[in-house]
């Protein structure tokens, strides 16, 4: 038998010492080793040493056409870049209770009615409980296999038996190796069983899908090393006060991280949002003061959404600043801008800033609506109605031109929108004759209109 000995990991990056160290050398993160006892494995299971490897020509690959399968929700479909590709390991990771498990067995569902062999594989229920939650979902009309295990060699078996087109994980954290001497979730056994999960992926041409739990942080639980392994990431991100979901790709080798999809939680499960501007929108007051709309960029999609604000005198000697949905230090740099470029007063003033609808924004493009709704809120005057306003702020007060902005445009004449504030240098480059288009240079020039 194998003497175990223990070794120390990275939790970010999956560095091995066999001393503790405060200070990791290879992605100088502190405090991020862990002990984990591991056991020398035999050499009989692995390749014979000495023996040659063929390098491939890339000439000689061959690819085919099918490569990627498409699921049929469109959403999901448009994270994925296009469909599942045959062979890929992807980590799904999020709040407890956001919907993973749902969005994945309804994804179950649209696959098995195309006749597609699916194993879902559960370490956190019987199978009974996921017969309720499928029943939920609505019938199936194809077989969805189900096992509830824990042990990863019984799965390996289970997957070599059946030889499935597509292994549901749920969840990683639950899975455990019985060679790896410690407890499931952590560092040791997360690795090893996401090795074994790519090998299986890689070597069987099995798409795998893995859920994995969040850190407080927000990150996925277990070594940063696991996002590594794996061919995509995505996070389902919502405020579990609203019923709306967001699905992120962080990473994906096979098409664009920057593409969302946006879902609905309702009781049959979670539906698509196919106009998220639109459902955004609904709620937004009209003709009031600290209210203005704004047009974001997630991916190639536009999505319209309201930026609030309001400012008021403060009754402490450091006034309060808070920002939801936005990046706090940009919300004060702005207003820095504003009372240095304008000669607005604002170091006396409270300040609350809320991107509407829960939506996280932080690109540049929204630093001008950012600047309308302070200066409205604090001269209590309302931006006219169905004005869009978008544009990135320099520090000498400059309007500078953003990307895409020419589908920023239509977007908010498809919404009925009738006026919209941009850049002067992109308004050069438009035309579009639905909506009338305001160029500014400057900050300064913002005051006219409000």
């Amino acid at each position: 038998m194998a003497k175990a000995k223990n070794i120390f990991f990275c939790k970010e990056c999956g560095y091995e010492s066999a001393k503790w160290m405060g200070q990791c050398p290879a992605c100088k993160e502190w405090n991020t080793f862990v002990e984990e006892p591991v056991h020398k494995k035999t050499a009989s299971g692995g390749r014979i040493r000495g023996e040659r490897v063929e390098p491939a020509k890339l000439s000689e690959v061959v690819t085919t056409q099918t490569a990627r399968t498409h699921i049929g929700i469109g959403e999901l479909d448009r994270v994925l870049g296009g469909g599942i590709v045959e062979g890929s390991l992807v980590l799904v990771g999020g709040d407890p209770g956001i919907g993973k498990s749902t969005l994945l067995l309804q994804m179950c569902k649209e696959l098995v009615e195309q006749k597609k062999s699916v194993l879902y594989i559960s370490g956190e229920e019987s199978l009974r409980q996921i017969k309720m939650r499928a029943e939920r979902l609505g019938e199936f009309k194809g077989e969805l296999l189900l096992i509830s295990e824990t042990n990863l060699d019984v799965v390996e078996q289970t997957i070599d038996q059946v030889m499935p087109e597509v292994v549901i994980i749920d969840s990683i954290q639950t899975m455990f190796k019985e060679d790896v001497g410690s407890a499931p979730g952590s560092v040791g056994q997360v690795r090893e069983t996401t090795n074994t999960l790519m090998n299986i992926a890689k070597g069987k041409g099995i798409s795998v899908f893995i859920i994995g739990h969040v850190t407080k942080e927000g990150m996925v639980a277990g070594p940063r090393v696991l996002e590594h392994m794996v061919d995509t990431v995505l996070y389902f991100e919502g405020d579990h006060n609203a019923t709306y979901r967001i699905l992120r790709a962080v990473k994906n080798r096979f098409g664009s991280t920057n593409e969302i999809g946006v879902f609905e939680m309702k009781n049959e499960g979670l539906v698509e949002v196919a106009n998220p501007s639109e459902y955004m929108l609904e709620g937004m007051p009209e003709d009031e003061a600290g209210s203005v709309v704004t047009c974001a960029m997630e991916g190639t999609r536009p999505i319209m959404v309201e930026a609030q604000a309001l400012v008021c005198q403060t009754s402490f000697n450091l006034p309060r600043r808070t920002a939801a949905g936005t990046d706090f230090n940009r919300v004060n740099l702005l207003m820095a801008v504003i009372e240095k470029r304008l000669g607005m007063r604002m170091g006396d003033c409270d300040a609350y800033i809320n991107v509407a609808g829960g939506m996280k924004i932080n690109e540049p493009a929204l630093d001008l609506a950012l600047v309308a709704v302070i200066l409205s809120s604090y001269r209590n005057r309302a931006l006219p109605s169905k004005v869009l306003v978008f544009g990135e702020v320099g520090l000498t007060g400059e309007v500078r031109a953003v990307n895409m902005a020419e589908q920023r445009v239509s977007e908010a004449a498809k919404m009925g929108f009738t006026t919209c504030i941009m850049p002067a240098v992109n308004c050069k480059n438009i035309k579009n004759d639905k909506i009338k288009m305001i160029g500014i240079r400057n900050v300064r020039e913002l005051l006219d209109y409000i």
